[in-house]
């Protein structure tokens, strides 16, 4: 399938090319651009040209219709789902990495206490009372019986 190099190195399709390689009549890409469920990018002379994100959308699509009998309305809402869903793992994945960074922080301002603290003791080295006064948790030296 003989591809067109645009800028960036990127390679794009002609219609014919896509329709042959995937076995589908042109008016089928037509429809599908119709129906918004592809958006090929276009030349100045108005030639539709499919990237190779359009050609994995055109799998995923005649997928759903050819082996599991989805309807274009179907495929819409699909497609629509998995770019929400998409959006949200990202949204996710940034929550993610804030929080890491503020525990790194605050982790790192829990240190800086700690090197600055009039006496140095570690978090494990200190035990909450029940009357919720913080006590240092080390064996006192025995004193001696009195007898």
């Amino acid at each position: 399938m003989a591809a067109k190099r645009q800028g960036g190195g990127k390679a794009y399709y002609m219609i014919s090319a896509v329709a042959t390689k995937y076995n589908i009549h042109p008016q089928t890409l037509r429809l599908y651009e119709r129906e918004g469920l592809l958006k090929p990018s276009r030349t100045e002379g108005n030639t539709r040209l499919y990237s190779e994100e359009d050609l994995e959308r055109l799998e995923t699509i005649l997928s759903l219709t050819r082996d599991l009998g989805v309807n274009l309305a179907g495929v819409e809402i699909i497609l629509n789902m998995r770019r929400k869903m998409e959006q949200m793992q990202r949204e996710v994945n940034e929550f993610m990495e804030y929080v890491k960074h503020e525990l790194a922080r605050g982790l790192g301002d829990w240190e800086q206490r700690l090197r600055t603290a009039i006496v140095k003791s570690s978090p494990a080295d200190l035990v909450r009372s029940r009357t919720g006064v913080i006590v240092h948790d080390e064996p006192r030296p025995k004193q001696p019986k009195q007898g």
